[in-house]
């Protein structure tokens, strides 16, 4: 007989591949989990990033040393390497309050040049000790300064002899002689000149924050200032006598001195344009202002017109003095306009090498 099943029993019933199945993947899970343990144990601890190292910065010492003496002044320490000479010089008036920077001189060797504020420690370092050598250069003044003290002077100077002070002119005679009119001429251009290079000294010239010796401030003034003191009082004597060939030369050579001044100023405007522009690559060339066609003839056309304009200052006064002060001018002008010529050689050899310095052909 067959048996029939009873429904309420369940019956239970493995599979067997999904018995395979599990094992399997229980398996592999065992082992993904056993690989990633000893990639973890054989790298070992983490290590943490590398700190930067900060780069060791290596300051010099500065040996101050008395050029005469030879003896040690003093020593700055701590220079760091991207310090100026001028940075040394402040360090060093800590240690000698007596000795400000624009007064000390410091030299590598002692019978070199003076070196410039700008030059780098590092740039004369050959161990980290510097020796240098100082020299007392004096007491100082400003290139402003200079130049407005020894510009000033001659015009005050100039307007004391032409209103004919009692103390240097006989009051009686001065009021007999009639003045001629080259007199307040002369008087009109003597201050015209002096007054274009004070206003060319405060606007137009930029000048280096350099000093110089007091000694030379002096002698400029004294050169300055006597002769005009000279020619002043030929030219305002009551007794001063006008040039022989009388309004023609004083018109001619009024002109001539009146051209040169305009020149002068533009050829410094020029200049004084060229160096705030930066543009320091070529030779000022000629623009459309007729007064700087002078350069393609010189290389120093300001000392040219100034040369000119003393000359025509005498032609037109006809007096000694001022004919002795224009050739010594002129004489000093050239020294002046051949050293120029000279650097512009180095630096702008195409544009200068057919050139004269301040006269054309001649110098």
């Amino acid at each position: 007989m067959l048996k029939r099943q009873n429904p309420s029993t369940p019956e239970h019933r493995r599979d067997p591949a999904a018995d395979g199945g599990a094992l399997s993947m229980s398996h592999n899970d065992s082992r993904s989990f056993f690989s990633l343990s000893q990639l973890v144990l054989s790298a070992g601890r983490i290590k943490p990033s590398p700190a930067l190292k900060h780069s060791k910065i290596t300051y010099f010492e500065v040996e101050i040393v008395d050029v005469q003496s030879k003896k040690q002044i003093c020593i700055v320490d701590k220079v760091p390497p991207a310090s100026t000479l001028l940075d040394v010089k402040h360090k060093f008036q800590k240690a000698c309050p007596q000795w400000y920077p624009s007064r000390v001189g410091l030299q590598l060797e002692r019978n070199g040049p003076f070196l410039k504020d700008s030059v780098s420690i590092q740039s004369l370092a050959v161990s980290s000790i510097v020796t240098l050598y100082f020299t007392d250069l004096g007491q100082q003044v400003g290139w402003t300064t200079f130049f407005l003290t020894e510009y000033t002077g001659p015009l005050l100077i100039y307007l004391l002899f032409y209103i004919r002070l009692s103390t240097i002119y006989d009051q009686v005679e001065s009021r007999k002689n009639f003045r001629h009119p080259v007199v307040h001429l002369a008087c009109f251009c003597h201050c015209l000149h002096y007054i274009r290079h004070l206003l060319e000294t405060l606007f137009v010239h930029k000048f280096s924050e350099g000093h110089t010796p007091l000694k030379n401030m002096i002698k400029g003034c004294a050169f300055y200032w006597g002769f005009t003191s000279w020619i002043a009082y030929y030219i305002n004597h009551p007794r001063y006598t006008p040039p022989s060939f009388g309004h023609k030369q004083v018109s001619y050579a009024a002109l001539a001195f009146l051209m040169c001044e305009a020149g002068n100023h533009f050829i410094n405007v020029a200049l004084a344009h060229q160096t705030n522009s930066g543009n320091r690559t070529c030779f000022p060339s000629p623009t459309y202002n007729p007064f700087t066609w002078l350069f393609l003839l010189v290389s120093c056309p300001n000392y040219t017109y100034e040369a000119g304009s003393w000359i025509s200052f005498t032609v037109m006064t006809q007096t000694l003095p001022v004919g002795i002060f224009a050739f010594l001018m002129v004489i000093q002008m050239s020294l002046w306009a051949q050293k120029k010529h000279k650097l512009y050689l180095k630096r702008f050899y195409p544009e200068v090498r057919r050139k004269a310095a301040m006269i054309p052909i001649i110098f």
